[in-house]
């Protein structure tokens, strides 16, 4: 009796596991459905390659999803409580929670694009009213319980029917052939750098694809030469958000030069006494922000002046930036005067000028003097209006030319370790030799050319790329902006904060004759009247830092952050502040429509 008691129980919760099975593989598809409002953000593939990899990819990891769901919250109840009513209608409360939390992700990656995390709840949470409008957030729920109650009462029906079609062994093997070839051919793809592909990568989720550096160092494979791309956003890009609407009075030369990792903090009378003096006799602005850490970041927050998470955007790699495509169309003659050793991001950012590629012959410091000269012989051929762009980056790379004398060293900051001395004072040489070029520079150019000079980004003192990138101290963020105006007196000393994002529509409204409002094209605003905005984006869509007021918070891309005072001094035991960032990453969205 009591052998056949236990046989039944068996039996029951054999039954019960089984339906379980096929609750979480429905529950799955369920997912997948709800899954599709991710491609709303992210966009749709545009190749039968692209739609293949979507297809097996979603299956695979819905289905994993919803079975890991199963495994860690329904199957130890089926052990404890194998009673199938208790079982159905807690698997059924279990299931919709699980889908109303994806549907939660599926608004907040829409508006932030940023999946859920605790950093992205406590965000969402404090704009709870704005995400949830309507009544949507009651009736869907409702919806939801009842179509699970009725899906696990169908399959509790008909659990023996199914299991005479003896199809369970072959959904389970289509599953995990979907989900382990999803893994493979995205390890192709990344190797391969096929972006129809690669651009899925944090659509859904909890998504990890493995990638060529993964595979490769699982198995003892030198990957250093590969670097995985970060994921395009494939929403359609409204840039600019309406049409331009532009016409200049006046035609100036414009003359920008940007110096790559120029600290704002070493302008001197003793480092570069020329371009100390130069920003005396014209504007400077004392408190000027770069767009970003890296030279892509701050060069793109200069040129297009949008914040660094639209870098990545698919559309802007066949758009150049507004401000050049004006400057052609009011007939401006363009030139591009720099040297290149990597691709440039977003690949159209240099699309409209005449480019003058130096190459680099094991000395960056040869490659600007060539450059300079370059620029030179093109100016005095031009017979119209013309915009130059100079780019010297021998500061980069602590860089000057064979027999430079420089200046005398001078003691370091006490808080800087040995080898960050030696890079200070050997700084501190490539930038007397850049002042020195900008001197030469600038005498050559009339007195009537519009000239900006400013640093692409900061600098720190250290040879791991991943630190220099990460770090967003205002050492290697704040850099010096100076703009010369022909005929026109401007306040010279500019003591409010301004960022490379206002360079586009200052430009715009004072030289191009522009009357759009610059939200349709820029995350600035002039830099000739303080920003009402409390905060400025650094960074890209990896890392970025938000500067406000009295403190400055770094986030990475899976939501972790930390706060630090000012000055990068001291970590902030606190949380951020949710209305700077909610406005960030609505910013971060603003362009895009779907």
């Amino acid at each position: 009796m009591v052998k056949r008691k236990k046989e039944m129980v068996r039996d029951r919760v054999s039954r019960l596991v089984s339906w379980g099975h096929w609750f979480a593989f429905f529950n799955g598809f369920l997912a997948m459905i709800v899954g599709i409002r991710y491609l709303d953000s992210v966009g749709y593939p545009e190749t039968w390659i692209g739609w293949g990899y979507l297809a097996i990819s979603t299956i695979g990891h819905f289905s994993f999803l919803a079975f890991i769901v199963y495994l860690v919250l329904v199957f130890p109840v089926t052990l404890l409580l194998p009673y199938s009513k208790i079982l159905r209608g807690y698997a059924a409360v279990v299931a919709t929670l699980s889908l109303c939390i994806l549907l939660y992700d599926t608004i907040i990656y829409d508006d932030y694009g940023l999946h859920l995390s605790p950093f992205v709840f406590d965000l969402a949470w404090a704009d709870l009213n704005a995400l949830l409008r309507g009544t949507s957030y009651i009736v869907t729920p409702l919806g939801i319980i009842a179509l699970e109650l009725t899906l696990a009462n169908f399959l509790w029906k008909r659990i023996d029917k199914i299991h005479k079609v003896n199809c369970g062994n072959r959904v389970v093997a289509f599953v995990g052939i979907c989900f382990v070839s999803s893994h493979l051919i995205h390890i192709w793809a990344d190797a391969a750098d096929i972006t129809e592909i690669t651009q899925l990568d944090d659509a859904y989720p909890l998504s990890y694809p493995a990638t060529a550096r993964s595979f490769m160092e699982s198995h003892g494979i030198d990957s250093k030469a590969k670097t995985r791309r970060d994921s395009d956003l494939r929403s359609s890009l409204n840039y600019p958000m309406t049409p331009m609407q532009c016409k200049a009075q006046t035609q100036p030369n414009i003359l920008l030069i940007t110096v790559n990792n120029l600290r704002a903090d070493l302008v001197d009378a003793n480092t570069m006494p020329f371009l100390t003096q130069y920003g005396d006799e014209n504007q400077i602005f004392h408190q000027h922000l770069s767009g970003g850490t890296q030279y892509d970041s701050g060069m793109f927050s200069i040129l297009y002046g949008l914040q660094g998470s639209y870098i990545n955007a698919a559309g802007l790699n066949q758009t150049s930036p507004i401000l050049t495509q004006t400057l052609k169309q009011q007939d401006y003659h363009l030139g591009l005067f720099t040297t290149q050793d990597s691709e440039w991001r977003p690949n159209s950012i240099f699309d409209d000028f005449e480019p003058f590629i130096t190459e680099i012959d094991n000395s960056d410091a040869d490659a600007d003097i060539k450059s300079i000269a370059a620029f030179k012989r093109w100016q005095l051929t031009q017979d119209s209006p013309w915009f130059g762009l100079i780019n010297l980056r021998s500061p980069e790379t602590y860089d000057t030319p064979v027999g430079f004398l420089g200046i005398e060293t001078v003691k370091a900051d006490k808080n800087l370790k040995p080898a960050q001395r030696v890079l200070f004072n050997q700084y501190r040489q490539s930038l007397n030799f850049i002042d020195q070029k900008l001197k030469e520079l600038i005498e050559a150019t009339p007195d009537d050319t519009l000239i900006i000079i400013t640093g692409v980004s900061g600098k720190l003192f250290t040879s791991n790329p991943d630190e220099a990138r990460s770090n967003l101290s205002p050492a290697n963020v704040q850099v010096p902006l100076i703009i010369h105006w022909p005929g026109r007196a401007e306040t010279k000393h500019v003591n409010y904060r301004t960022s490379h994002y206002g360079i586009v529509p200052t430009l715009m409204t004072q030289v191009l004759g522009c009357t759009n409002a610059a939200t349709d094209y820029s995350a600035g605003r002039s830099l000739l009247e303080p920003d009402s905005e409390s905060w400025v984006y650094i960074g890209d869509s990896r890392i970025f830092g938000i500067y406000q007021k009295s403190e400055i918070t770094v986030i990475d891309r899976h939501g972790k952050y930390r706060i630090y005072d000012k000055s990068f001094d001291k970590r902030l035991k606190k949380k951020m502040s949710a209305p700077e960032l909610i406005e960030v990453m609505r910013e971060g969205r603003r362009m895009y429509h779907h």
